[in-house]
């Protein structure tokens, strides 16, 4: 097998069996494999440490599959992964009135690269590395003995970190029937409907149903502002629990379209609704100026900082709409702020939204840290996983 020998002293994340070995830490190669290959990354002292995915085009050039020297690197071997990993959801959801859900999680089911949800009786895939694109028909494959009930496995490898990884965008079915335009779930007692072919990511956000049911504690008799609202998860849940009216703010228009059909799935009446679009920092704007109030108001942004780099620029970007926000709640009010960004640590996310308010002129505290739901898991040696953080904070 292809070996990748490390320069000296550079195995201490491999030791803490982080899967990631990024092209700066390799001193040589005795054979270079294809994308996607398998190969053993051994110490500079010859030690064997792990059996990964060799990707030429990407600074992660090893993403592991394992750290056993006994395990083989084969359909069997995807297949035991797959197993356990829908287990775990199973646990997961076992008693919620839930048919949807993340079924892979990259790092954290140990498949880095590849990316599995589940919507009713479809599933679909992300391949968003070389290594899970040269084992997909194996995947695919144990998907389809593994969850006998489906309908059809669809591909949404549309990602543009695929082009860090050399590979081209792809989608399509890959298996069964290709799914509706419009495929109803059920999450906690809400109804949605997922575009599993156009929709971000693979169609929703399902990180975040844990946090939606939490909103519904906040949510009776609440005058709310649903800020980059997306197909309406957010206020579903909130109408559900007796929200007296939700606000929907979104760029989209096709997105909020798809939240109006949501609030009519749900049998929510239109008068409790409406739905504006445009972008979300002047809308804000623009209440603030109209002297606009809200009693609850949810930010969601899409992800503002994808590397270091952008930590400054959206470290301003955050303060700002949370600023704007503050400005916006009425006295007792209650703010729902997340960040998806994974390089915005906890700490500096909450100096960030302290330094809103203080702006703002308004005191807050923090009632509750929100995370991302449980099928969306953590590996604990992979710290990188934990992506999403939120936070409750009622105005005093």
């Amino acid at each position: 097998m292809p070996s990748v020998i490390l320069k000296p002293k550079r195995e201490k994340s491999l030791l803490n069996h982080h899967p990631w070995v990024f092209s700066g830490a390799i001193a040589r190669m005795d054979e270079a494999p294809g994308p996607g290959g398998t190969v053993d990354v051994l110490a500079a002292d010859g030690r064997w440490l792990a059996r990964g995915a060799y990707s030429p085009r990407s600074q992660i050039r090893v993403r592991v599959w394992s750290f056993d020297h006994a395990e083989a690197i084969d359909e069997d071997f995807f297949k035991r992964r797959l197993q356990q990993a829908l287990g775990l959801r199973r646990r997961i959801l076992a008693g919620t009135d839930t048919n949807a859900c993340r079924l892979v999680a990259g790092e954290a089911d140990a498949l880095p690269g590849l990316i599995v949800d589940r919507y009713d009786r479809w599933v679909v895939c992300q391949f968003l590395s070389a290594g899970s694109e040269r084992w997909k028909a194996a995947i695919v494959d144990g998907l389809e003995d593994l969850i006998p009930d489906l309908s059809g496995i669809y591909e949404r490898s549309d990602a543009e970190v695929r082009k860090k990884e050399g590979l081209a965008l792809a989608t399509g079915c890959l298996r069964g029937a290709e799914p509706p335009d419009g495929v109803d779930i059920r999450e906690n007692g809400c109804r949605y409907r997922v575009d599993v072919k156009g929709g971000h990511k693979t169609g929703f956000y399902l990180d975040q149903r844990d946090n939606r049911a939490c909103l519904a504690a906040y949510a009776r008799d609440a005058d709310m502002l649903n800020c980059f609202a997306y197909t309406g998860g957010f206020a579903v849940a909130a109408l559900l629990a007796g929200a007296a009216h939700v606000v929907n703010v979104d760029a989209s228009s096709s997105a909020l379209e798809l939240a109006r059909i949501n609030i009519e799935l749900n049998g929510l009446g239109e008068d409790k609704t409406s739905f504006e679009t445009g972008d979300v920092f002047a809308r804000l704007r623009h209440h603030h100026n109209q002297g606009r109030t809200f009693d609850l108001i949810v930010l969601d942004p899409p992800k503002f900082a994808t590397s270091k780099g952008d930590l400054m620029r959206a470290s301003r970007g955050y303060k700002d709409i949370n600023r704007l926000a503050f400005h916006l709640l009425r006295p007792g009010g209650t703010l729902f702020t997340f960040s998806c960004s994974g390089m915005m640590g906890r700490d500096l996310f909450q100096k960030i939204v302290a330094d809103a308010a203080l702006d703002a002129g308004r005191q807050a505290v923090i009632l509750q840290w929100l995370n991302q739901s449980p099928d969306h898991p953590t590996a604990l040696n992979v710290p990188e996983g934990s992506y999403l953080k939120g936070l409750v904070c009622r105005v005093c």
